[in-house]
């Protein structure tokens, strides 16, 4: 079966307070014009203080085969924030009991793109079940590991531009073992 992205699916678009403002298609809000369009980002711990990381499949339009946040995805036109959230959690790892918290708001733009990111973390333990029509696999990752890995090529620049931010925002929490801080 191939895959591929619909560039015909509509997204809100919005200002950078999150307010909606109009609507265009995927291949508008990815071919370069760039409009502000909102995304989720939820960055999925285990109790051990991993981060699980998604891998992109090589048929996605914007960053194929890179390591990615956990769970990452569009908010739909007419869909709030924290139903996108729940939404994508459950498409791409099948998880549906966890808590969201939310981190930060920030524009991340790319020679392609410009999304309104919101970000969020929680600590799960329960099963994970990667949609392969999704993504490409993923694995918890130490937090050495990611650090070792960044500017390498391996991830997303996105993930890169937040993962600082969320890797201090879990420490403060305790999320993370003394050893990988």
């Amino acid at each position: 079966m191939t895959h591929s992205d619909n560039d015909q699916e509509m997204f809100p678009l919005v200002d950078e307070a999150g307010n909606i403002v109009g609507a265009a298609t995927r291949g508008e809000c990815h071919g370069g014009t760039r409009p502000l369009h909102p995304v989720v980002h939820l960055h999925v711990f285990n109790a051990r203080g991993e981060l699980f990381l998604q891998r992109r499949p090589h048929w996605k339009d914007i960053q194929p085969d890179r390591w990615d946040t956990s769970v990452g995805g569009h908010v739909d036109l007419g869909e709030s924030v924290e139903i996108a959230l729940r939404r994508e959690a459950y498409e791409e790892l099948g998880i549906d009991r966890f808590t969201p918290h939310f981190l930060k708001k920030y524009v991340f733009e790319s020679a392609r793109e410009r999304e309104l990111v919101f970000v969020h973390l929680t600590v799960y333990d329960g099963p994970i079940r990667t949609n392969p029509d999704e993504l490409d696999g993923g694995r918890f990752w130490s937090v050495d590991e990611v650090r070792r890995n960044i500017g390498q090529g391996v991830f997303t620049p996105n993930f890169e531009s937040e993962v600082e931010i969320v890797l201090e925002e879990a420490a403060k929490r305790h999320i993370l073992s003394s050893c990988d801080n």
